[in-house]
């Protein structure tokens, strides 16, 4: 780290704000290569800490700095390891709670750049966007306002984000952990001046996770890109020793890259089989309805939805 980002770092904590001279001086100092270390990462989340202020251009430059950071410093790129989601937790844990809009920001961010992330990190992220949408207040990156007791556009705007990103629970669709979290929201705001964007994401994230499509094969572990990009990179061996190690290592793989057809379901099956509702997921969402003993009007929304269907 520059002794010249950590005098710019330390006269904006100082008064607790950011002008957009500053962020500019500091994208040169750190960013000069495209890559940011460990410690200027850390510095730039601990000024985000003591900041009073948190204007467009620092939280622009937060998300991506700190996204460059977790998504692309280690390859293969756009898959985060567990040592850079359990640093990521940590700092955004580091005084207690989700500190700022800019923190919520850059966990959605990941979310929606990354090809695939750690569980923990998908139970983590769950967990604070759920708290964000019902307690926190503020501006968000975006536009518009966080709202705690009630769940308003801007706040359904972001909910929407964060289940259908690529690296979220269930990629595309919506995972039986969102649908449940989708439940908890509804239930307590229900008495809440909630936007009617919301009503629409409850239905239709909740009849995703009953009917929708999800390819099983839409995410791969760190470690099983890791190794295919290490059969693609490798110059010492010849093409036919190359697809005899891809072979050996995962016997699908052809089907899946060079196009070859298995004898396995269609997609357009795959489509049709998770549009049934299953006899477990109907004794998931009679048990979710039946829950307080009455049917509220999001409740019915989605059972009229799914009636149509």
């Amino acid at each position: 780290m520059s002794i010249q980002f950590e005098n710019i770092a330390r006269r904006a904590g100082a008064d607790g704000k950011v002008n957009a001279l500053e962020v500019q001086a500091m994208r040169r100092e750190c960013w000069p290569d495209g890559r940011i270390s460990q410690d200027e990462a850390e510095a730039i989340f601990a000024l985000n800490r003591q900041l009073s202020e948190r204007g467009t251009e620092w939280t622009d430059f937060f998300v991506e700095a700190l996204g460059e950071y977790v998504l692309n410093q280690r390859a293969p790129l756009g898959y985060v390891d567990q040592e850079n989601a359990d640093w990521l937790m940590a700092q955004i844990d580091a005084d207690g709670k989700l500190g700022s809009m800019a923190e919520l920001e850059l966990l959605v961010r990941v979310f929606e750049r990354a090809q695939n992330v750690p569980v923990a990190l998908k139970e983590y992220a769950e967990k604070q966007i759920e708290k964000a949408v019902l307690e926190g207040t503020g501006p968000t990156r975006c536009g518009g306002e966080l709202e705690a007791g009630n769940v308003n556009e801007t706040e359904a705007r972001l909910l929407r984000r964060a289940i259908f990103a690529p690296a979220s629970e269930r990629p595309a669709a919506v995972g039986r952990g969102e649908a449940e979290m989708l439940f908890r929201i509804k239930d307590a705001t229900i008495g809440g001046n909630n936007s009617p964007e919301w009503k629409r994401l409850f239905v239709q994230g909740v009849a995703n996770y009953l009917q929708g499509y999800s390819d099983a094969n839409a995410q791969i572990s760190r470690e099983r890109a890791a190794e295919l990009q290490a059969f693609m990179n490798d110059t010492n061996h010849g093409v036919g020793s190359f697809l005899m190690r891809v072979g050996k290592s995962s016997p699908n793989v052809f089907g899946t890259v060079f196009g070859k057809r298995d004898n396995g379901p269609s997609r357009a099956e795959g489509v049709a089989a998770a549009h049934e509702v299953t006899s477990s997921e109907q004794d998931w969402l009679d048990a979710k309805i039946n829950a307080d003993g009455k049917i509220d009007e999001y409740e019915q929304a989605l059972l009229d939805f799914l009636a149509e269907e």
